[in-house]
């Protein structure tokens, strides 16, 4: 019987993933200006680490539904008293838009402190982007599905969590039949978490990968005139992890943040990685329950509706890029500007869906709503891969601290709990 264990031979997976991501950065910073010049690399090296970086994230991609579905269900219907459920619903939902507001804040204060754009000259003939943005009335109706099959096979997230929240209400109220389904659910969850540390196995190479492709398509040369844009998007980043979460660990979970990140540091390079917070849901749930000790009832509860509507680094990017863009093109930036911007980032982060790309698409909104040329979408998608990396990493970790915060409020010793330094090992074939 073979044995995939957290720790692979002497060196940790956590460390051979920290490895992996670094030298992804130094690789393809490095090769980004030899591929004009060396067919091997640009015909066939990047092409497969490239392939290789796909295929890591279709793996994880194809644990989060059944992941998402199952954990919903067991976790609500374990809870087996309404009232928790809504108090805990209603703890996590005012603590997710209580740390979105701050981080536009955040977003506002490091994006006036940098002034990203008023060195950028707008170029002639920049190109329109303006991708379709739907009403908020139309937004509204798309959270609650017509087929729930077909928004499994379109992985539409937050249908199947509505539809996921009913089925669990459902199991509590339905006695010994909900209580078979619970137990059948449980079962898949813990499955699906056997899946996901399989998965992990391979996260040092496709995390490699993944960056490695990233760092070549860019290179330094692209990074470099916008590098205030940069620094405040990461500031503001680092702002909200290393202060706000820092407090909420100190005051509500009676902890060092120390402790904290590095039980989610597995799950935030994943997410730096892919750029993609439901992708990274399955990673994120496993560190919340191995390495922070929160349980089962409270992780799947939270963890999935955070990687839905919690996005505090999106609210940053969003902010930090709309400010950028107005000095870009010399508007005039006013009280009533930071108005429109403040609260069209918010509303824009708490409805942006949790994939590569889904920020630029929300900042048209963003800029259309304060008034500000949705030209300047041209001007920020050279560099949403940079940006949206450090915000989507932002987004895991505001959802792992939430958790984290909701748990110890719900009377959880995350102390005793942690299984700290490695996950239970993963037994497979014969």
């Amino acid at each position: 019987m073979k044995t995939i264990m957290y720790r692979h031979g002497r060196m940790p997976l956590l460390l051979k993933i920290s490895i992996g991501f670094f030298l992804g950065i130094i690789f393809g910073f490095i090769a980004a200006p030899m591929l004009p010049y060396s067919l091997v690399l640009s015909s066939y090296v990047m092409p497969f680490i490239e392939l290789s970086g796909k295929i890591f994230l279709r793996l994880l991609t194809m644990i989060i539904v059944p992941l998402v579905f199952a954990s919903l269900i067991s976790g609500i219907s374990a809870v087996g008293d309404v009232r928790k459920l809504s108090r805990m619903g209603g703890k996590t939902i005012a603590l997710y838009i209580t740390t979105t507001l701050i981080a536009v804040c955040i977003g506002i204060f490091c994006a006036e402190l940098f002034k990203p754009g008023t060195q950028i000259d707008v170029p002639l003939g920049l190109h329109n982007y303006s991708p379709s943005v739907k009403p908020i009335s139309d937004a509204i109706l798309d959270i609650f599905p017509v087929n729930p099959i077909a928004s499994m096979v379109n992985a539409d997230m937050l249908q199947i969590i509505v539809f996921a929240v009913f089925c669990g209400v459902a199991c509590i109220f339905s006695g010994e039949t909900g209580e078979k389904v619970s137990e059948f659910f449980g079962k898949m969850a813990e499955v699906m978490h056997s899946v996901t540390r399989i998965v992990m196995y391979f996260a040092p190479y496709g995390v490699f990968a993944l960056i490695a492709t990233s760092a070549a398509d860019f290179g330094l040369h692209l990074v470099a005139p916008f590098a205030k844009i940069i620094a405040a998007v990461y500031s503001a980043c680092a702002l909200q992890a290393l202060v706000v979460y820092s407090l909420m660990i100190i005051v509500f979970c009676r902890r060092s943040p120390l402790w904290f990140f590095w039980g989610v540091h597995e799950a935030a390079i994943t997410a730096f990685a892919t750029r993609s917070s439901s992708v990274t849901l399955p990673i994120t749930i496993d560190n919340a329950r191995h390495r922070l000790g929160v349980s089962q009832e409270v992780s799947s509860f939270v963890l999935p509706l955070g990687a839905t509507i919690n996005m505090d680094g999106t609210a940053i990017y969003q902010v930090v890029a709309a400010l950028f863009v107005a000095r870009a093109f010399n508007v005039p930036i006013d009280h009533p500007l930071l108005t429109k911007i403040f609260i069209a980032s918010t509303l824009a982060s708490i409805g942006a869906a949790g994939i590569p790309g889904a920020g630029l698409v929300m900042l048209t909104m963003v800029l259309t709503s304060a008034g500000l040329p949705v030209e300047g979408i041209g001007l920020v998608a050279g560099i949403e891969v940079v940006l949206s990396s450090a915000s989507t990493c932002i987004n895991v970790i505001g959802d792992a601290a939430v958790c984290a915060v909701v748990a110890s409020t719900e009377g959880e010793d995350l102390t005793h709990k942690a299984s700290r330094d490695r996950m239970p090992a993963v037994n497979y074939g014969a």
